[in-house]
């Protein structure tokens, strides 16, 4: 008894530490469940009271309301031994009786009468408690808004104003967002904003706010025009909500502002993701009509921007049937959102019919008016796959050509697919023996790449006829001979056949000469033999010359490229490449390859634009060919291509495409989300970084990544949340990274992510924690030889020791100087010199510090760079003006507009400090053509 008395508290103290989430919920579960073991109502009473909160947060309805309904009946038998308050925070009798009535009100299987009963029995224990009203009236106002009753809710939200506070109101942040909610839902926009703002700017957060308040603003912000402040609010507060499966109506105004705002793509990418919200909480049913309504809405727009047939992943699961109904294969676009539209109508008809009134009916006619409406508010976190479907071919010739294009390519999966448009037969059913050969053909390798050996034997004796009846026998017999072998199937003992037919090919047609030349030449570069793969290659060239087949004469040129690769032959790889792009009449699916095969090339040269820009051509023509099963890696390419030319902002469209078709297979996308979270984050979009980063992160935690892994996505996510300001979450990243770089053994990485934490600490003013860090990294880099990390940890300690007074900097900036010095490091050498000048000023050395800001601007000058060297300026310039010095100032000024004119934030600051400093010496007239600068 003891052992399990003791294993109770040590739950309840694992519980009160344990964030809201499923395993803080089993550990709830466990508690109720050990104290049902030990017979003790009074621990069965502290854990039931944590699990109605808990349930609460977690969505789980059935489980809060059985929860509250034991809590309330002990406590109405003993008050005594169950107490209202068990001082543990939302574990609170009185509290969780705000949550009663709007959670029976949120089914419409409770009536109107329940619902009244729950509100009247709250007051009437609020009462006898000795509460105050404010929290009755603030249920009241609840379920008269949900219930449609407006001017009801309307009377009781002015009588909550005036009714004073209490430990039972809600608290800042809840009470603006309960009344943004209802002011956006009476078109009351500004006063909505306006209550949100106030949240905002004084910090106020709550269990589920500030993400609740910031999505019922978000169709507000978009009607006043404020579409920046719209996209913020979108990204933060999506963000913060995507990961409660509770949230439903949170999401559902995020897929709904996705929808209007022209980012189609991302609307489709949140309705595959929380569809399987759906199903968690069954009593939620008011949710449910939201999140359904959102859907329909979203897919709606997903259809009229031409995706009608995209497949939405996820919808046919089982848990889902009950909404959508039963469907064979999956669901596109365009049946999803009926299907969704009509799930909707039907709860809304259900709780209007409930509640006597048409607010559900209403809402829905308020989504379905912004089907005409759009705002463009670009959100670059998702793509389509393809902008704009290729027309297909509308023939049986023209399924043929492109099965053809697709095999050149080496596409097998579409070309299968293709080659089955052709015709009902596996030959096509075509007239020409000789396209019908060449389709059985084009099969059988496919398979045999696919590994499908069953399917491709069965169709050699097809080939065989096809191949007598266009007048080729000696192929047919060689094929009967070999079978797969000549395929590439590369069983044991076929390569070694197919060398004996190549030794006895003399008296073979040309055609079959080259067929078998080619075979073995990819065997041998398979084999790792490109020496022997290059000969064959010009054998078959030759052969299929001599046959007139310039398909395949490419082929084996193509294939020659592979093996001097291989050799390491670029120059001649390159030329070969070139050659065969310039003939005009290529084969679409060969152009394709070849001008993939030229970008990774370029690309390896370090022509990056050059091989991006192949790689997008190559991506055109898959696009136009229908080759979806490959462009993706054609996609991911482009952007890696435009990612490393210092192009992100090219780079992550490409991406997007390339991920968006990954998915639709299956694929595991989490390598190619860091990089484009890592590229977005490059483009300037950090909020939309750190949401996928996030992602990605987590992931990462579920697939039980390599902690170094994890410890670069969390670092990169800190960056990209600094960068977007959330300066707080950026602090538990970067710490979440330090501890892994521990982890994996990383102590220049760990370095690097305490000098970011120092940084932020140091932005707030809170310098001594910021120093404390940076010691902690210099210590944990010096034994290293990560010379980039060591130079980035001891200038930031010594920048941080000259704003402290402390002497220990100009050792520091020495060390630096020295190691940028030694490396040929010239903006180093610039930036630890102004940093030094920086820090001289601190000592009031002020002559020390002007020479070494001049000589960091000469420096930051000679390698070009104008913006830093008039930064290094400018600060002279203030640091004289500041000691009186104003002449000596004027011409330093001067410097920094001249070297400003390609950076207009910088020349503006200069004149107008320019102009107070010409004022001060009383020449009024320079002041004033100084300033006229400021209007240019």
């Amino acid at each position: 008894m003891t052992d399990r008395t003791t294993r109770f508290r040590q739950l309840l103290g694992e519980i009160d530490s344990t964030p809201w989430g499923p395993h803080e919920q089993s550990l709830t579960a466990e508690a109720v469940a050990l104290a049902q073991e030990l017979g003790d109502e009074q621990l069965e009473y502290q854990a039931r009271m944590r699990q109605t909160a808990s349930a609460n947060m977690g969505g789980l309805t059935d489980v809060m309301l059985t929860s509250f309904a034991w809590c309330l009946a002990h406590h109405d038998a003993d008050p005594l031994r169950f107490p209202l308050d068990i001082d543990n925070g939302a574990a609170d009798l009185m509290w969780q009786f705000k949550w009663m009535a709007a959670t029976l009100r949120a089914s419409p299987v409770f009536s109107s009468e329940q619902i009244a009963a729950v509100l009247d029995d709250m007051e009437a224990h609020y009462r006898r408690a000795g509460i105050g009203m404010s929290g009755v009236l603030t249920a009241r106002f609840e379920d008269a808004w949900a219930s449609g009753r407006i001017d009801e809710a309307e009377r009781l939200r002015g009588l909550l104003e005036t009714t004073p506070r209490d430990d039972y109101s809600h608290c800042d942040a809840c009470g603006r967002s309960q009344n943004a909610g209802f002011f956006a839902a009476t078109d009351r926009d500004e006063q909505a904003i306006r209550l949100v703002e106030e949240m905002i700017e004084g910090g106020f957060s709550c269990g589920e706010e500030p993400e609740h308040a910031l999505s019922r603003v978000l169709l507000p912000y978009l009607r006043a025009g404020r579409l920046d402040d719209a996209r913020s609010a979108h990204l933060r507060s999506y963000r913060l909500a995507k990961d409660n499966p509770d949230n439903l109506g949170i999401v559902a105004n995020h897929i709904v502002f996705a929808a209007v705002t022209g980012n189609e793509a991302r609307a489709l990418s949140l309705v595959e993701r929380h569809l399987p919200w759906l199903a968690h909480d069954p009593l939620n049913v008011d949710g449910h009509f939201a999140l359904l309504s959102a859907i329909a809405s979203a897919l709606d727009r997903v259809v009229a921007v031409g995706h009608a047939d995209a497949t939405v992943r996820g919808a046919d699961a089982a848990g889902l049937a009950p909404f959508f109904g039963d469907r064979e294969g999956g669901w596109t676009a365009s049946a999803l959102a009926d299907a969704a539209s009509a799930a909707a109508d039907r709860i809304g008809a259900e709780f209007d019919a409930r509640d006597g009134s048409d607010w559900h009916a209403q809402r829905r006619a308020r989504m379905r008016a912004l089907a005409d409406t759009r705002w463009d508010v670009p959100v670059r976190s998702d793509a389509f796959a393809v902008d704009a479907p290729s027309p297909e071919p509308q023939d049986a010739q023209g399924w043929y050509e492109r099965a053809i294009a697709l095999a050149g390519y080496g596409s097998e999966q579409d070309a299968l697919a293709a080659a089955d448009r052709v015709g009902d037969r596996a030959d096509g059913g075509l007239a020409d023996a000789e396209k019908r050969a060449r389709l059985l053909g084009l099969r059988i390798g496919a398979l045999t790449s696919l590994a499908q050996w069953d399917a491709a034997e069965a169709l050699l004796p097809l080939r065989g006829e096809a191949l007598r009846e266009a007048g080729h026998p000696q192929q047919a017999d060689l094929e009967a001979r070999r079978g797969l072998a000549l395929y590439g199937r590369g069983d044991v003992g076929d390569h070694a056949s197919l060398e004996q037919e190549w030794a006895d090919a003399a008296g073979l047609p040309s055609w079959s000469r080259g067929d078998i030349a080619l075979t073995l030449a990819a065997l041998r570069l398979r084999g790792d033999d490109p020496i022997g793969a290059v000969e064959l290659t010009e054998h078959a060239a030759v052969c299929f010359a001599e046959a007139d087949d310039e398909r395949l004469v490419t082929a084996s040129r193509m294939l020659r490229a592979m093996a001097w690769v291989a050799q390491g032959e670029i120059d001649q790889a390159h030329e070969m490449l070139e050659s065969l792009l310039a003939d005009d009449a290529l084969n679409p699916g060969h152009r394709a390859r070849l001008l993939e095969m030229r970008a990774r090339l370029l690309g390896g040269a370090g022509r990056l634009e050059e091989g991006a820009a192949d790689a997008d051509t190559a991506a055109g023509i898959l696009t136009s060919l229908g080759a979806i099963t490959t462009l993706a890696e054609t996609q991911m390419l482009a952007g890696a291509l435009w990612d490393d030319a210092g192009h992100p902002d090219q780079a992550v469209p490409r991406y997007r495409a390339g991920i968006r078709l990954m998915r639709e297979r299956d694929a595991d996308v989490s390598g190619a989300d860091f990089r484009l979270g890592r590229a977005m984050l490059a483009a300037g979009h950090a909020a939309e970084a750190a949401e996928l980063l996030g992602d990605v992160l987590q992931r990462e935690e579920d697939g039980g990544a390599s902690a170094a892994s994890r410890a670069m996505t969390a670092a990169v996510l800190g960056r990209a949340l600094a960068t977007a300001e959330e300066y707080g979450q950026a602090m538990g990243a970067y710490g979440y990274a330090a501890e892994l770089h521990a982890e994996a053994g990383e102590p220049a990485e760990q370095a690097l992510v305490l000098t970011e934490q120092a940084k932020i600490l140091a932005r707030f003013g809170e310098h001594s924690d910021a120093r404390d860090l940076l010691e902690q990294a210099a210590a944990l880099v010096r034994p290293t030889d990560a010379i980039g990390a060591l130079v980035e940890v001891l200038h930031n300690l010594g920048q941080s020791y000259g704003g402290d007074r402390d002497e220990r900097a100009f050792a520091l900036f020495d060390e630096v100087l020295a190691l940028a010095v030694e490396h040929e490091a010239d903006w180093l050498v610039a930036d630890v010199t102004d940093s030094r000048g920086r820090a001289l000023i601190e000592f009031d050395r002020i002559d020390e510090a002007i020479a070494a800001l001049l000589t960091a601007a000469d420096g930051f000058a000679a390698i070009g760079d104008a913006g830093s060297a008039g930064g290094s300026e400018l600060f002279a310039a203030r640091t004289l003006a500041a000691a009186e010095r104003l002449d000596d100032a004027v011409p330093l000024y001067r410097s920094v507009l001249d070297r400003a004119a390609e950076f207009p934030a910088l020349r503006q600051v200069a004149a107008l400090e320019l102009g107070d400093v010409l004022d001060k010496l009383g020449r009024t007239g320079d002041a004033a053509q100084v300033r006229t600068l400021l209007d240019e």
